[in-house]
């Protein structure tokens, strides 16, 4: 894993802000790597001379040496084959060639799937060359772009014609196929999950060929496919609806648990965008809400911006507290090292919190202590900032992790009926009698419904338009703040556990279910792997969609075994 970290340094020196803004080359030399992550992703793809395209667009590279690893390096692969299609015409061909062979070709866009989804490591086919932005159609506010388009690229396409897209998830470097197909979502009560944005799609399948889809075209085909985790066929393009360009207005602040549940139905009915975090062990709640902002407006009244050092403070301080210390219990491999305390002035919030953590992770009074300092320091960050939506909707999600989001009904944007408050009373209630180092946030957002089969914000089982109901998100973490082996595999470990706890005490019910990015096959031994598959049948029109499946890829050359057994 050398170009693994050589890597990772090119991508953090590319830009200030960490990885949204680098600059992604479409090849560089021998290993293939997809450094993917809550904050951003990098990517690295095989390097072939110009006359080998076409080979590897018909038939795949064979080599078993290039290796796709996310970002938390959690999930790695080597396929036996890579497809790099440059044209719809060659995927056209790929598909149908791989489909008589019976050759698997699962799909992967960026692999921002924190749950390696989209790897297999029988074949696998890269839409990251299908990229172009096909057209913009400035009257009916929408995009035509082909799967492998990225989030920014596209917003970047779009902001000459001022237009937008509706609504973002925290990151930018995800495809429009892959932002799409697991049901991606932003925050916002009355805004649905990113699969609501498509309007009609092409759909590469192996039994049927190319089909188009909408609205009006095979209607319910549509509504299975739009979040299709990439099982029904290859997405080719897209056409999105877009909005307005407009900038936001957004403030920060931090709130008692009590000032959230007295203001809680005014803060979702009132913002545009909302999103909660939770600080375990504290009683501290981040409130982070976004409006509409329109130049002439006047800025609310704020507090002059206290300064970068005295917003680290709390943290710097918990370090310094520990220089040349070797707390009591602490081993010698978790020791501070001395680079560390040369660099602490230079480390930014989320970086001090990483080597925090990273002293005794599984200690939950020492997590805790971090939680405070995080507590504090969000205090100090409160305030106002304005710019333009693309910008202030994505934000940085920490490093590598291990995450489990679910999602669950709360009632309706009118008549929220307060189960998203009563799962977080729950869920913090049991972090501390179970005494799990729970590190902060837990993250908390909201969309209305979908009308997506597959979206787990689905509301096609309810009566009335999709958009009248309310979905609660909730993203619980743990970070892998080192290299150590060792302490990786510990964590690995008391996650798992937390899971558990998540799933066996809340999820039935909440009527929760996984983010389809985030369910982990390591989870799923027996007893597990019923439990999922009952919550899944309950909520989703499983039968449909696996009789699509059989209909439109016969031969199951787009899956791996980790779907088939997920959606069996």
């Amino acid at each position: 894993m050398q170009l693994f970290a050589s890597l990772l340094t090119k991508a953090r020196s590319a830009t200030s802000g960490g990885f949204q803004n680098a600059q992604v080359p479409r090849h560089l030399p021998k290993t293939f790597a997809v450094l993917a992550g809550a904050a951003a992703a990098y990517h690295t793809w095989y390097a072939l001379p110009a006359a080998a395209c076409q080979q590897v667009a018909h038939e795949g590279h064979h080599d078993g040496e290039t290796e796709f690893a996310n970002w938390s390096a959690t999930h790695k692969v080597r396929p036996q084959q890579l497809f790099e299609p440059e044209t719809i015409e060659d995927l056209q061909r790929v598909v149908a060639q791989c489909h008589s062979e019976g050759q698997k070709i699962r799909v992967v866009g960026s692999g921002l799937s924190p749950n390696g989804m989209a790897f297999s490591s029988q074949g696998m086919l890269s839409t990251v060359l299908l990229d172009d932005i096909i057209s913009v159609d400035k009257e009916k506010q929408q995009v035509t772009v082909q799967a492998g388009a990225r989030v920014q690229q596209v917003v970047e396409a779009l902001r000459p014609h001022g237009l937008t897209l509706q609504n973002f998830a925290s990151i930018r470097e995800q495809t429009m196929g892959g932002f799409t197909q697991v049901g991606s979502h932003g925050s916002g009560a009355t805004i649905p999950p990113v699969d609501e944005q498509v309007v009609s799609m092409k759909l590469v399948t192996p039994a049927q060929g190319c089909l188009e889809l909408s609205q009006d075209q095979d209607p319910e085909l549509f509504h299975m496919a739009r979040v299709g985790l990439g099982c029904l066929g290859v997405v080719a393009e897209l056409t999105l609806q877009c909005v307005p360009s407009h900038q936001l207005l957004q403030h920060t602040r931090v709130m008692t648990r009590q000032q959230v549940h007295d203001q809680h139905k005014q803060l979702l009915q009132q913002n545009r965008h909302l999103r909660y975090m939770w600080l375990p062990y504290t009683d501290s709640v981040v409130v982070v809400t976004g409006n509409a902002y329109k130049e002439g407006d006047q800025m609310p009244a704020s507090p002059v911006p206290a300064s970068q050092d005295h917003q680290l403070a709390p943290f710097r301080e918990l370090l310094h507290s520990l220089c040349g210390k070797v707390r009591q219990g602490v081993s010698p491999d978790q020791e501070l090292p001395s680079q560390t305390m040369e660099n602490v002035d230079r480390m930014s919030g989320t970086e001090l919190r990483d080597h925090l953590l990273a002293i005794d992770p599984l200690d939950h009074m020492w997590v805790a202590r971090v939680n405070q300092a995080e507590a504090e320091w969000w205090k100090r960050c409160e305030g106002y900032q304005r710019g333009w939506s693309d910008w202030l909707l994505g934000f940085d999600c920490g490093g590598q992790q291990w995450v489990l989001e679910n999602c669950f009904p709360c009632g309706t944007v009118k008549q929220p009926n307060g189960a998203d408050l009563q799962y977080m009373e729950d869920l913090l209630n049991k972090i501390e009698a179970a005494k799990m180092p729970a590190p902060s946030p837990i993250e908390q957002r909201w969309t209305c419904g979908s009308a997506s089969h597959m979206s787990p914000a689905s509301a096609a089982a309810q009566e009335g338009d999709s958009q009248d109901y309310l979905f609660s998100w909730v993203g619980i973490i743990m970070y892998l703040p080192t290299d150590n082996q060792r302490q990786r595999a510990a964590i690995t470990k008391r996650f798992k556990e937390y899971v558990t706890l998540c799933k066996r005490e809340l999820f039935q019910k909440y009527a929760a279910v996984e983010h389809w990015a985030k369910i982990e096959p390591a989870e799923l031994n027996s007893k597990e792997l019923k439990l999922l598959q009952k919550r899944l049948h309950n909520h989703y029109p499983m039968a449909e969609f696996n009789a699509a499946r059989k209909r439109l890829d016969p031969k199951s050359i787009l899956s791996n075994e980790f779907v088939d057994l997920v959606l069996k």
